[in-house]
């Protein structure tokens, strides 16, 4: 089936965002005066209909004209987006890796593997360029939102003028949903106060389920319904695992959708959080894998660099690209260590093929409800390549990790049963994490290089594409995907969404090469940057950059701009083996001034290497900021970068509570989870301050006062050591009497993905102390918690 495109290419050569208001208002309305497919507008939402019947004196001589709700056209095919989360290219047996994936393998054999496909580098770039057809930087994305920071491309905050593809196909008639992981909310929007116009129903979606952040517990997810903080269906004993629950969730909307209207084409994005950090495999899973890479990471980039020759994935003479200098030779491993890794690859690997049998089951679900051959599927196996952030000998807890603290070997190496449990909060080595990035270069975080960007895509849509089991070679990025929909579905690019004029998009579609594999390239540029990690493609040709490395997520040394450029001619050199900088100098220095252009253009400046030190949520507050926060009442439930941000400066806590006759117990107030957070409870009648630290700085602070009953104050002071690990002593008080003391050896700004709270500890228990006894809800009466910085 051939496309004929009905959407409008705008004038080329803008210039920066803030000085297009008057071009994009003009363009808005030449938009507005072009004839357009039924059912498509330039404008959205659609204006309100006008009224075509007659109005007499009474309804008896009137014609009535009931409004209709805006349908799409007849025949649109329903869209399916499923995105991957840190996957590298030579992971699935689909791409010629050594995990298993039937059900992706089937899609493929049915529609089309391409080769050549491109993502950010990294988590919420990727997300929020696909879903808006423009550059990461365009759409102010320039870094995760947990990084953002007061810079045009990098404020985590997606303009109002760069609408969603969700937005466009709602507004044209489709029925659109979100399921899994989001993470393009700005962070401080993840709030019960909102606003909740950049949360997924505020962006075009009708109905999301899933979390908000960058990654998530497998077993103890912190989810939303909507906008809505719920409840997990059941507990890990009852076996849940998220991906298993937002596929039932997306098949009950798939199929609620057809039984409320048999004629509405839907739009699902299918975003799971595996196979992000932390690695959570269910044991019957984990078992699979046992010895299946006892072999070691060397040989296992060997063994997929020939299989993906066999395959054809890689052209013939693809050369393997050799293990960096920064990392040590599987050989080189003591026992000890090699039984350490070989257990967490063997739980990424069974974390993968699980993702696949559930999506399998998605699939099957529309194949059996007759809904398959008409719904345009778009796979993107990773939104980036596999991830390096577990360091160089993998680690128990991978937030550490992301907070700058490697526990490496040592964390691992006396729970090895229990990784892939939900105990555990698992990451890889980085060389498996190499490995998996078979035959390129480099990993997550490094857009300078394939390893980090270049990712898996299958493309199946049995009705509007004659092609199967083919592949395709070209060069094409995540922002080619809204133009590829918009063609697909015959539904025009907006010049206007709620009276905002558009950004142009971006990206090109990509369905000319949907029956005709040896059509030209039409992506013939486009560049990449993440942490300073920057490249640029141009007919053929990669310059590219590098600095650092990217499991040191914090404290970067070294002058970023000195870092040396490489150049690759990747029409002949598919893996970026053969570095041409030297012999073509003239060829560099001209992809280098083509970089800066686009860099300049797309509102990549100013370059940033930071990643660890971005993440403290004081970045993005405005104003002075705050030193003192009151809560009231026995129920407050907030995300934690919405909540007091006390350590490790000097602070107080004060509680104001009412204990009952016979005492009370209970969490007065907490933030964060078991592997990192504080809890500050009542337990055996006396106060009791726990801090937990990665099992490396874990402190319990007894209390050595009884609580009265009546009115009680109880208080904490902390006074920092001045170290820079932000250690100091915490001291308890009960109605100002001292009740016990203690010393931190070291402390955070921010202790992981569960909540900060008042009167509970609703997730997974700070204090494992406490950890039967439910969400350990304060049974006094907390009349307020004041928390004020010295």
């Amino acid at each position: 089936m051939k496309f004929k495109s009905k959407q409008n290419h705008l004038p080329s050569g803008r210039q920066k965002m803030q000085h297009l208001t008057m071009e994009f208002a003009l363009v808005a309305m030449w938009l507005a005066t072009l004839p357009t497919a039924a059912g498509a507008q330039t404008q959205l939402p659609q204006p309100d209909p006008e009224f075509k019947g007659k109005i007499g004196e009474t309804y008896k001589d009137s014609t009535p004209s009931y409004p209709q709700p805006v349908k799409a056209a007849k025949g649109s095919p329903n869209v399916l987006l499923i995105l991957l989360d840190d996957v590298g290219y030579g992971m699935c047996s689909t791409f010629g890796g050594p995990v298993p994936t039937p059900h992706l393998d089937k899609l493929a054999k049915g529609g089309l593997t391409y080769t050549r496909f491109h993502t950010t580098a990294l988590c919420s770039p990727t997300r929020g360029a696909l879903l808006a057809g423009r550059n990461h930087h365009t759409i102010s994305t320039g870094v995760i939102t947990e990084c953002g920071t007061g810079y045009p491309g990098y404020t985590g905050i997606i303009p109002k003028s760069c609408g969603l593809i969700s937005q466009t196909l709602r507004d044209n008639g489709y029925a659109t949903s979100m399921f899994g992981k989001w993470h393009n909310t700005p962070e401080m929007d993840i709030s019960p106060a909102g606003p909740f116009d950049r949360w997924p129903t505020g962006l075009g979606f009708d109905y999301f389920y899933g979390f908000n952040q960058g990654e998530t517990h497998q077993y103890y997810p912190t989810l939303y319904r909507n906008t809505v903080p719920v409840d997990q269906p059941k507990t890990p004993e009852q076996g849940y695992h998220f991906t298993e629950d937002i596929t039932d969730e997306a098949i009950a909307w798939t199929r609620n959708v057809r039984a409320a209207n048999p004629d509405k084409p839907w739009f699902c994005y299918f975003s799971t959080g595996a196979v992000h950090a932390p690695h959570h495999a269910p044991a019957e899973w984990r078992a699979k894998y046992r010895g299946k890479f006892d072999y070691g990471w060397d040989r296992q980039r060997e063994l997929t660099h020939k299989k993906q020759l066999e395959m054809g994935i890689i052209p013939e003479g693809t050369k393997l690209t050799p293990r960096p200098a920064e990392l040590a030779a599987w050989d080189q491993q003591t026992p000890e260590a090699k039984k350490v890794y070989l257990r967490l690859m063997e739980n990424y690997a069974a974390f993968m093929a699980h993702t696949d049998h559930h999506i399998g089951r998605l699939i099957d679900s529309l194949e059996n409800a007759g809904e398959l051959d008409n719904t345009l599927v778009l796979y993107i196996v990773g939104d980036n390549g596999a991830s390096a952030e577990g360091g160089l000998e993998g680690t128990f807890s991978e937030l550490a990790s992301l907070l700058g603290v490697q526990l490496g070997l040592e964390s691992t190496i006396n729970r090895l049963e229990e990784i892939g449990t939900p105990s555990s909060e698992p990451h890889v080595p980085v060389a498996w994490a190499w490995a998996m990035c078979a035959p390129f270069q480099w990993t997550k975080q490094v857009a300078s290089h394939f390893g980090g960007t270049r990712n898996p895509m299958v493309v199946h849509w049995p009705q509007g594409i004659k092609s199967a089991g083919e592949m395709r070679t070209q060069f094409h990025h995540v922002i080619d995907v809204v133009p590829t929909i918009l063609e697909a579905t015959e539904v025009i690019a907006p010049g206007e969404v709620n009276g905002i004029a558009q950004i142009p998009i971006e990206g090109v579609s990509m369905a000319y090469s949907f029956d005709d594999a040896k059509a030209k390239d039409k992506r013939t540029i486009q560049y990449f940057e993440m942490f300073t990690n920057r490249a640029i493609y141009h007919d053929g040709w990669v310059a590219c950059s590098r600095f650092g490395v990217p499991w040191q997520t914090g404290g970067k040394e070294g002058d970023f701009l000195a870092a040396p450029w490489e150049l690759y001619n990747v029409e002949v050199d598919f893996s970026q083996a053969d570095n041409l900088a030297e012999s073509n100098p003239q060829k560099l220095r001209e992809l280098q001034q083509l970089f800066m252009a686009e860099a300049d253009k797309y509102n990549v400046l100013p370059l940033d290497p930071r990643l660890a030190e971005r993440l403290d949520p004081r970045n993005r507050l405005s104003g002075e900021p705050r030193t003192s926060w009151t809560y009231y009442g026995n129920r407050v439930w907030l995300p934690e970068p919405i909540g007091p941000l006390i350590f490790p400066q000097a602070h107080t806590i004060t509680a104001e509570l009412t204990i009952p006759t016979g005492g009370a117990q209970g969490v007065v107030t907490c933030a964060g989870a078991f592997s990192a957070g504080w809890s500050l409870y009542i337990a055996d009648n006396k106060p009791t301050f726990r801090y937990t630290y990665f099992d490396i700085a874990d402190v319990t602070i007894p209390g050595n006062v009884e609580i009265p009953e009546g009115n009680v104050t109880l208080m904490t002071e902390f006074e920092p050591d001045g170290s820079k690990l932000g250690g100091g002593t915490l001291t308890m008080y009960v109605n100002g009497k001292p009740a016990g003391s203690g010393k931190l050896e070291r402390s955070s700004f921010r202790h992981g993905l569960e909540p900060f709270e008042v009167g509970r500890d609703s997730i997974t228990p700070v204090d494992r102390a406490y950890q039967d006894k439910g969400e350990f809800a304060f049974t006094g009466k907390i009349e307020k918690v004041k928390f004020d910085l010295k």
